[in-house]
């Protein structure tokens, strides 16, 4: 049986780490607003220094050339706004995930406790009840920890996606400036 204090000590705890995510998500988010409003700048003046230059051109070659030479920066910038959401998109996604590991492995602590408390005080001849729980809640146990495995090999297998689709922007765009491919 939970004693009052007990409730009180979960409710607290539960509190606890419901504003430490909320803090997370909040600081997060003013990372994305940071790297949106830095882009917006970047990109305003971009396009104040293009216009400039276009209106400056003697001729169509030479507008042409302009063309030509900002596809390279908009490429590498593109990947480079791409890695940063990435990063954190990923880093927030990783501190939501320790803290449920960390409440998942104590409420299985928990679950496991209170099975155990249950085969000792378990009358005679439930062993096989006690048993077949026993087994539910190992599987339970090993099925997440297969999903958590999974989960984490799919962040990996994104973040590998992400650079393999950023390496491949930045050598097309390479490519169509005629420099050398990396």
């Amino acid at each position: 049986m939970l004693t009052p204090e007990q409730i009180a000590a979960a409710h607290k705890a539960n509190l606890e780490t419901l504003f430490g995510l909320t803090n997370k998500a909040f600081a997060s988010v003013e990372k994305l607003i940071d790297l949106n409003v830095n882009v917006a700048k970047t990109a305003l003046n971009d396009a104040a220094n293009t216009a400039q230059a276009a209106l400056s051109a003697k001729d169509a070659q030479e507008l042409l050339a302009l063309q030509a030479s900002l596809f390279q920066p908009l490429a590498e910038k593109t990947a480079a706004y791409s890695r940063q959401l990435y990063e954190i998109t990923n880093e927030n996604a990783a501190e939501f995930g320790k803290v449920v590991e960390a409440q998942s492995s104590a409420a299985q602590q928990k679950v496991g406790s209170l099975v155990d408390n249950l085969s000792k005080n378990a009358p005679a001849g439930s062993e096989a009840s006690v048993a077949m729980m026993k087994n539910a809640v190992a599987a339970a146990s090993t099925a997440f920890e297969s999903v958590q495995k999974a989960v984490k090999q799919a962040a990996d297998v994104a973040n590998a996606n992400i650079n393999t689709m950023a390496t491949t922007a930045m050598n097309a765009a390479n490519v169509a400036t005629g420099k050398k491919a990396k």
